[in-house]
Parts: structure tokens; C-alpha cells; sequence
């Protein structure tokens, strides 16, 4: 191919003027979000609320990737979640830090400092010998924070932080009992002591009755050491498979 006067050769992934340097290809996926956000009619009608159906579809597809054991659609699907990851960035750089807006570079100095923060045996002084001290230092980091931003904050809350501030409520329902009971456990509460629907007796076919022996099955999975929201992921694998493999069956 010959060169267009001003214009680099592309390389071997098709893009123009990058030599393989560590992020080159970074900036230049920053620059394409950019041109997107101001060229595509689609793009520019977007806000966080219209983007976050596609955040959660992309990290699901890629947590299939990882399940399936494929590499390749791992590498793309990972690359659709950091599509999304730069995309909010690019919405909210339209607004003023007043505003609460923010660019890619506050993301990456927001999370470089907290990465160094939470890895002071790394970053800092501190000595570990066991990954399980790393995540007891890391607890107690976290709950620092938590600490900090509640009395940063100030807004006249008289009930004080929580163990379970920072509890994302939008995830999926099996996972945030799961992570509401770790974190209940923390502070040394278990599921039995609330056990009991505030005192109201249900019928046992109500949906409240569902819910409480759900959250007992988290407990139960949780004392054994298991993941709830991966084993229930497996047996639906398995169940999908299954009924497939009946589909094929003659007759």
C-alpha cells in the first residue's frame, strides 16, 4: 500500500499511526469515543440512564466469555465493556465538575489512587505473608473510606454509616443477598436473627415467603463456601444443555 502524504500507514489492526506502545492504542480508542459522541446521531442522544441496559448486557457476555473458556470472545467482549466504561466518561465530560461531570483522566487518577491506597503492602510500609491479610487490610481500608465519606458528606443522617453503604441494590437479586449477608456477617450479624418477616405471619405460598427461603438458600450456600449466584448460574448451564440435548432426540 502506498502512503497518502500525511496520512501513516495503518497497522496490522487497521489503525493509523500507532506503533504498539503501552496505551497508544488507548488514546487512540479515546480520541474514536470522542468522534462517535459528536458525529453519530445515535451517540449524541445517549445518557447514562439510556446506557446502562447495554453496561449490564456487555459485562454479562463477558462473564459468559469467561464461563465458556473463549479467549477470543473474552478479548472482544471485554472490550465492549470498556466501550461502555469510556463512553459514560465521554457523557459526563459534558458537564462542569460543579456539575458533577468528569473526564477518563479523573476515572484513571480515581481508581490509580484507590488501587494504591488499598495496596499499601505493595504501594507502602505494610507487610503481608498471606493473601487472607491482604483481604482483612483490605476490609479495613474499606471501611476507613466508608467512614470518611459519610463524615465528608455531612448530611445529617443521625443513623451513622453502615456496613452496608456502598451495597449496589441494582444488581442482580440472588448476588445482593448474598453480598448484603456478607457484609451483614462483618459486623456480626447473621440472616436467622432477622429471620421472621418483622413479625408477620404469611401464607407459604406468598411472595415474601419465596423471598425468605431464597435468602435462607444464600445463607445455607454461603456457610458451605459456595458462590449462590454461581452455582445457580451452573445449574441453569446445565439445565440449558439439557433440555437441548432432549430437543436433538428423535422421536
Amino acid at each position: 500500500m502506498t502512503e497518502v502524504s500525511g496520512t501513516p500507514e495503518p497497522d496490522s489492526h487497521g489503525m493509523p499511526g500507532l506503533d504498539g506502545g503501552p496505551g497508544e492504542r488507548l488514546l487512540r480508542l479515546i480520541e474514536i469515543v470522542d468522534t462517535l459522541r459528536r458525529s453519530c446521531p445515535w451517540d449524541r442522544q445517549q445518557t447514562h440512564e439510556s446506557l446502562l441496559k447495554y453496561l449490564l448486557e456487555e459485562s454479562y457476555e463477558a462473564a459468559e466469555a469467561i464461563e465458556t473458556g473463549d479467549p477470543a470472545a473474552l478479548r472482544e467482549e471485554i472490550g465492549d465493556v470498556l466501550f461502555q466504561v469510556l463512553f459514560h466518561a465521554r457523557v459526563a465530560a459534558e458537564r462542569s465538575a460543579a456539575d458533577g461531570g468528569f473526564t477518563i483522566d479523573d476515572v484513571a487518577d480515581t481508581l490509580a489512587a484507590k488501587l494504591i491506597r488499598r495496596h499499601p503492602h505493595v504501594f507502602g510500609s505494610v507487610t503481608v505473608t498471606s493473601a487472607d491479610e491482604v483481604n482483612a487490610n483490605w476490609e479495613e481500608i474499606k471501611n476507613a473510606e466508608r467512614a470518611a465519606k459519610a463524615a465528608t458528606a455531612g448530611s445529617g443522617d443521625s443513623a451513622g454509616p453502615s456496613a452496608l453503604d456502598g451495597v449496589p441494590f441494582g444488581q442482580p437479586a440472588l448476588s445482593l443477598a448474598a453480598q448484603l449477608q456478607r457484609r451483614a456477617a462483618r459486623t456480626g450479624f447473621t440472616f436467622d436473627e432477622f429471620d421472621d418477616l418483622d413479625g408477620h405471619a404469611v401464607a407459604d405460598d406468598t411472595e415474601a415467603a419465596f423471598g425468605q427461603e431464597l435468602m435462607h438458600v444464600v445463607a445455607r450456600a454461603r456457610a458451605a463456601g459456595v458462590d449462590p449466584e454461581l452455582a445457580l448460574r451452573t445449574a441453569a448451564r446445565r439445565f440449558a444443555d439439557q433440555v437441548r440435548a432432549r430437543e436433538q432426540q428423535p422421536g
